[in-house]
């Protein structure tokens, strides 16, 4: 099948690009159309460096090679919204029109549009959702609602779309908007969703990217919140159960990670960090936001990591594949927002398939 070729209409895919590790897709929807990733993983071995976890290589580029089996773990990433308010300057997604929040029917039909991509596997040990491709996803509540009907009901997912999961783990990314009222209960309530619903194993990650204010104003357009008064609503957030809190660096060469901090404001009992590269998306490459060497050398993650680890965080690089880069699998892509997709494979990389456009 060739790129953007148009699909079963029923099914609510209006376009499905077949990347190397999976399916980006367009779907037509209550508002309109979302863009949706439906993947694998390369698995931690190949693209992390996380010595607390065990992982000590230094990542010098990780090779374009074969996902592990959809059956031991998939990625969905589902969009929250009909675009963004939240405008980041690193970010394609302002760029598609406004339509306001996903329901929660959007958020389900996602869900099993990006499974039934994929009939011919019936089992998976993990499956992660996350809650970031369009849109800031602490504005919607049907996410909350969303997350607490996927722990208890795998069984009609499993009816519904033939994928029989083991564990659902979903992952809330948010820039933290500083003028929504409800940002506060948002996180907490989302922190009760990771420990009493999920018994821990749900995700909830904060971009930071800079610990400089000035640089933040820049890239989030002032509407994030101050990191001091993150770190106030972190006071009142619970002990995490199982995986930390998670500070996200999308780290560009000229961010400022200022180690101590950053340590002066979160726990690093209750929060880690993970370090990306900021990805080479339209926005970026035209407000010249780039990590220099990200893609084939660990030099520009060494520093902020040592720093940050002899602040007392447990640190966590990840960095992905040209593959990955080129198939829009990062987050600020946007298809709908003229995010264009530069892969030239032919095949799905996933081990255990044999997908060809």
């Amino acid at each position: 099948m060739k790129d953007g070729a148009i699909v079963n209409p029923t099914m609510g895919v209006a376009r499905r690009f077949p990347i190397p590790t999976g399916y980006l897709f367009v779907g037509d929807y209550s508002k309109g159309q979302l863009e949706t990733l439906s993947i694998g993983d390369y698995g931690k071995p190949h693209n992390v460096r996380a010595e607390f976890l065990g992982y000590h290589k230094e990542i010098e580029g990780v090779p374009n090679t074969y996902c592990m089996p959809l059956s031991e773990k998939w990625v969905v990433t589902v969009s929250t919204q009909y675009g963004c308010l939240m405008r980041c300057t690193f970010c394609d997604v302002p760029n598609v029109e406004w339509r306001g929040n996903a329901t929660f029917e959007d958020l389900k039909a996602q869900l099993y549009n990006a499974i039934k991509l994929f009939p011919r596997v019936g089992y998976t040990e993990r499956l992660n959702l996350h809650f970031a491709r369009m849109g800031e996803p602490i504005f919607n509540e049907a996410v909350f609602q969303f997350a607490r009907w996927l722990y208890a009901n795998k069984r009609q997912i499993a009816a519904d779309t033939g994928l029989r999961i083991e564990v659902i783990h979903p992952v809330l990314t948010t820039s933290s908007p500083r003028k929504f009222d409800g940002l506060e209960k948002r996180i907490l309530e989302w922190c009760e969703i990771k420990n009493q619903v999920y018994n821990g194993q749900a995700g909830l990650q904060f971009s930071i990217n800079s610990t400089s204010e000035e640089q933040r104003d820049v890239m989030f357009r002032g509407m994030q919140i101050r990191l001091a008064d993150l770190a106030k609503i972190a006071e009142k957030m619970p002990e995490p159960l199982s995986r930390k809190y998670c500070l996200n660096f999308a780290y560009a060469t000229s961010f400022e990670v200022d180690a101590k901090l950053l340590a002066s404001l979160f726990d690093s009992r209750k929060f880690m960090c993970k370090i990306t590269p900021i990805h080479n998306n339209n926005a970026c490459r035209n407000n010249s936001i780039q990590t220099i060497g990200g893609y084939d050398s660990y030099h520009p993650y060494r520093k902020p990591e040592e720093d940050l680890k002899a602040a007392g965080f447990d640190v966590l690089v990840f960095v992905p594949s040209i593959d990955e880069e080129d198939g829009l699998v990062t987050c600020g892509n946007a298809v709908l927002g003229g995010s264009s997709l530069k892969t030239k494979e032919d095949i799905i990389k996933i081990e255990g398939l044999n997908i060809s456009r």
